[in-house]
């Protein structure tokens, strides 16, 4: 076997999943670009190949176990062992005015869409792809959160969080308890899993508001790397732990 790290990034044909491929491999390691639109993983892979990044290409709808178990199949086609998994496809829902989502009117068909999609398909991912992980000498799961799944954040008036997003927010509280679940699990195996909040990422998730998608990637990267004896289970922006 191939003494090279493999990486697997969702969402990772644009913006900051992008980044994410494209830093991790700059460090050496073989990425799979995890892309719901074929095409556009074909097309990223084909950027990050001719910036000298050794990538491959693969289809992924986190919300579909069959993308999710034809993706594990190409894995294990691929050498069949992951260093890294980093959820980071994700999608904020629809939103109102000044980018809100109000609770006392929400449509809960946009909120199981969110969770589908923010939740379940990190946990349905996480789990198709932990065979492969448990063949790593140091396997690392970063999941992309954001600080306004920080509930001590959110509850307290002194802090500007943003607009109130009662559909988007609680998938990514709902998503930082999860990964406090894993690490327990995890406790003793050698997996370290986090989550990372990249900040405000100026991509067409944001209307292209916020800092460049390669700065935002900083922190993800930092958790996919970290050294052996790590932190785990624990929430990291740029300037250290997040609150819960």
């Amino acid at each position: 076997m191939s003494n090279t790290k493999t990486a697997l990034v969702t969402g990772a044909n644009k913006g900051l999943g992008f980044e994410i491929a494209a830093g991790l491999g700059a460090r050496g390691y073989r990425v799979a670009v995890g892309a719901r639109d074929e095409a556009r993983g074909d097309a990223a892979v084909r950027t990050l190949h001719a910036a000298g990044v050794d990538a491959f290409a693969v289809p992924l709808d986190v919300t579909s176990d069959r993308s999710v178990t034809a993706a594990a199949e190409l894995i294990r086609r691929h050498g069949g062992r992951l260093d890294v998994l980093v959820n980071n496809a994700g999608i904020s829902g629809e939103t109102g005015p000044g980018w809100t989502q109000d609770p006392t009117t929400l449509d809960l068909d946009v909120v199981r869409q969110v969770v589908e999609t923010n939740v379940y398909g990190v946990i349905r991912v996480t789990n198709a792809m932990l065979p492969f992980l448990r063949r790593s000498a140091s396997p690392r799961i970063v999941n992309v959160s954001s600080s306004v799944g920080s509930v001590t954040w959110q509850a307290d008036p002194a802090i500007n969080v943003g607009p109130i997003m009662a559909a988007y927010s609680p998938t990514k509280s709902y998503l930082n308890a999860v990964t406090v679940h894993y690490a327990r699990q995890f406790a003793g195996t050698g997996i370290l899993i986090n989550a990372a909040c990249p900040g405000l990422v100026a991509t067409d998730f944001t209307g292209f508001h916020g800092r460049s998608p390669r700065e935002a990637a900083a922190t993800p990267i930092r958790l996919a790397t970290l050294p052996d004896g790590s932190p785990t289970g624990s929430f990291f922006n740029d300037d250290g732990v997040i609150p819960w």
